[in-house]
């Protein structure tokens, strides 16, 4: 499947919305302290010189397994990134890597709870996902997209009129696609699907007319006939994504973010971009190099 660009006329609207998250995320109050709270991960992390990162299984090619059975991914690449930061912030060397895997259910309850410090997939940023967790900068902005098969001769989303579209629920996916039918008063049934793989294989089976996701997981997820399947031009949301972080922990947070901000100065991010999107013919787009330069907040 070819990965459809954003359109210039959806630039103004993609900046807005980034620059009222990015306000979110870093609206705390200034004040002056420099000794970290006890109750930090990163006191945790340096006591037990452990880092304990969610990883999806299913999020290709932001964060999948290899046939090593390894984390790999473009955020994934980032988040070592970020490790080794936290290492040299911290003046402690060598942290260790603690693996925790999790699903598209259970990503943001995982770093709730503290069964992990980060997750690295592909997560957007909401400010309803912010009563839960918190995030760090962002580090990819992707859209809602959807597939079709080829045969069916659906050419745009307001052909799904009357269609069977899966869409795994409780994501801003399905927010997307909701929005999207009462704009464009469109009628059609949702199905909630636990995850991409399942959706591809209810679309392959002829039981949904299309499936709602964010487009590169599209162009990512596993298929039988990929030539079967085709992907629609419409972009039907705008999907900041960001590394998932525990609510409120500001030092562990200006930590990461500090990584980032060192990945995104010294050009780094542009190596990790070519390793993961080189191989799909995608280019970093205008908004990816504006949200990068925001990102890349001075010392």
């Amino acid at each position: 499947m070819q990965v459809s660009t954003i359109p210039l006329q959806h630039l103004v609207t993609i900046m807005l919305r980034l620059t009222a998250l990015f306000l979110a995320l870093f609206s705390v109050t200034a004040f002056a302290q420099t000794d970290i709270p006890s109750n930090s991960r990163l006191k945790a992390i340096a006591n037990t010189k452990t880092i304990k990162i969610a990883y999806r299984t299913d999020a290709r090619p932001f964060s999948f397994v290899d046939e090593k059975n390894e984390p790999v991914g473009f955020t994934i690449d980032l988040c070592k990134l970020v490790v080794n930061s936290i290492e040299r912030q911290s003046g402690v060397a060598n942290l260790k890597i603690e693996w925790v895997p999790v699903t598209i259910q259970t990503r943001f309850t995982t770093v709730a709870a503290g069964k992990a410090d980060m997750e690295c997939g592909a997560s957007t940023a909401t400010l309803g996902r912010m009563k839960e967790v918190d995030f760090s900068s962002f580090v990819f902005v992707e859209s809602t997209g959807m597939v079709v098969t080829r045969a069916s001769n659906i050419r745009s989303f307001a052909d799904m009129a009357g269609k069977k579209i899966a869409v795994a629920g409780g994501t801003t996916n399905e927010q997307a696609i909701i929005a999207q039918m009462k704009q464009q008063k469109i009628e059609a049934m949702l199905v909630s699907v636990k995850d991409g793989g399942e959706a591809i294989a209810m679309l392959e089976s002829g039981g949904v007319d299309g499936f709602a996701s964010d487009k590169l997981l599209l162009v990512g997820a596993r298929m039988k006939d990929p030539q079967a399947l085709v992907m629609l031009p419409d972009d039907l949301s705008v999907e900041p994504y960001a590394i998932v972080l525990p609510r409120g922990d500001w030092a562990f947070r200006l930590a990461v973010n500090t990584g980032l901000a060192q990945i995104y100065r010294d050009g780094r991010v542009a190596g990790v971009f070519k390793a993961w999107f080189d191989r799909i013919g995608l280019q970093m787009s205008p908004v990816l190099r504006i949200m990068y330069g925001l990102g890349a907040l001075s010392e």
